[in-house]
């Protein structure tokens, strides 16, 4: 994935986008950056990044093998980065479902900072 572009839609290659965050371990710096990195782990089936950037007290209500059944039975075509504030980001994520009919994931996600990292906290979907 070097020399791809990143799935998240900044234009930038995947190794110098999300790549920092799943493969060097690098912290997002802002909330869009982690919810632009969340997107990438859906369509590259990263479960694991997606429960490790859940805020420790909601990780409870999400199940790996749910997340990753999910991410894998759709195939995500694009984001939309509708607005966003400091901690907020509102999104819509476009895929195909398993029967590749076009679908539409809008969200309303609130972040937050601790511990010098940003963790996804909840969302409003419609």
């Amino acid at each position: 994935m070097e020399n791809k572009k990143c799935f998240c839609d900044t234009g930038l290659l995947f190794a110098k986008c999300c790549g920092l965050y799943f493969e060097k371990n690098q912290k997002a710096p802002t909330a869009l950056a982690l919810m632009r990195s969340r997107y990438s782990a859906y369509v590259t089936h990263n479960a694991d990044y997606l429960l490790e950037t859940t805020y420790v007290s909601e990780r409870k209500f999400y199940s790996k093998n749910e997340i990753l059944k999910w991410a894998v039975n759709n195939k995500w075509q694009k984001l939309e980065i509708l607005s966003f504030t400091e901690n907020t980001v509102e999104f819509k994520a476009h895929f195909l479902d398993s029967n590749q009919k076009p679908q539409t994931h809008y969200e309303f996600s609130t972040f937050k900072f601790e511990n010098g990292a940003w963790f996804y906290l909840d969302g409003k979907f419609e």
